[in-house]
């Protein structure tokens, strides 16, 4: 439990320039004030992160976001279903929006959510001000969804750490952008495709990278654990560790992690990160996951894997969490 001590002292923090790790229901963010430059370089400094990749704003309310954004009648249907929780939408930023440009890399749009988190929101509620945070890793890396992950990944970086506990859905949000016409799913994550078409219709979906990212998530090598990530539990090979998904009877690996015995998909998202964590050891030889069902939480999960079993070139400079 995070006292209110605790979240007025990092409010202190954020105001004056700070970092601050904190619990969102999706994974851990780093904070900095979103209006303040230097704040926001930072962290993009402690990650390693790209500065061509844009920052979400976690903000407290709707009043909140609509100073810095403006919403369509979409945007306000969604946002009375969804929000708070972990959906993230991509807006036209007002021109009176006062948000770094460093946190919306220079682009016309912002990618704003409300997180359902009650420490988040409180934490927001007494900074007073939008908060920019991506997740709270080294860039590239696996989130992090409890606070020693954040110090393991971070340390000396930031310079308050929240710990509220395991993150309750474990995957970061879904990113929908709707700063034009036509809908886009740029990301997959803890709230399911098939919920935001129920309320919009069909929704096309960025399957790729192309060009600079428009929100968090997008580039090809992501969420990458130290050893090789391999997605195809048919063939073990000698020494590697299994991330497995429901009932099977494949043997011969040198470790075992399981998703969801019984094939909970929402169990399998809140377990993905620290579960890929705990496989990630110098005396495994890889990492070989199973897949799952791309239905629910399944596309984001398999996005997640995906990225994270990608080709690693430009992983140590161009990845963001």
């Amino acid at each position: 439990m995070v006292s209110p001590e605790k979240i007025a002292r990092a409010a202190r923090c954020l105001r004056a320039g700070g970092l601050v790790a904190f619990p969102t229901e999706t994974v851990y963010g780093l904070g900095a004030d979103a209006g303040n430059d230097r704040a926001v370089a930072r962290i993009f400094e402690a990650k390693g992160r790209p500065k061509f990749n844009p920052l979400i704003i976690h903000v407290a309310d709707l009043a909140q976001a609509e100073v810095i954004v403006a919403l369509d009648d979409r945007a306000r249907d969604l946002a009375a279903l969804f929000w708070p929780g972990p959906l993230s939408l991509v807006l036209p930023r007002r021109n009176a929006a006062a948000v770094s440009l460093l946190a919306g890399a220079g682009l016309d749009t912002l990618a704003v959510r409300i997180p359902a988190g009650t420490v988040a929101r409180a934490l927001i509620e007494a900074v007073g001000a939008p908060v920019a945070a991506p997740s709270a890793n080294p860039a590239g890396g696996v989130s992090p969804t409890r606070a020693e992950h954040v110090i393991d990944g971070l340390g000396e970086a930031v310079d308050t750490v929240l710990d509220g506990g395991p993150c309750p859905v474990g995957i970061e949000s879904t990113v929908l952008d709707l700063s034009e016409r036509n809908a886009v799913l740029l990301r997959p994550g803890g709230l399911a495709r098939e919920d935001l078409e129920a309320v919009l219709g069909p929704l096309a979906m960025v399957r790729g990278p192309s060009g600079s990212p428009h929100a968090p998530g997008q580039l090809a090598s992501h969420y990458a654990p130290g050893v090789e990530l391999r997605i195809d539990a048919a063939s073990i090979r000698p020494g590697e560790a299994l991330l497995s998904f429901g009932d099977h009877r494949l043997s011969g690996f040198a470790a075992e992690r399981n998703l969801s015995r019984a094939g909970d998909l929402r169990e399998a998202a809140a377990n993905l990160f620290a579960m890929l964590r705990s496989l990630d050891r110098p005396d495994h030889t890889g990492i070989v996951a199973m897949p799952v069902p791309e239905t629910g939480l399944g596309l984001a999960i398999m996005d997640r894997l995906r990225r994270a079993a990608s080709p690693r070139r430009l992983a140590e400079h161009t990845c963001a969490g």
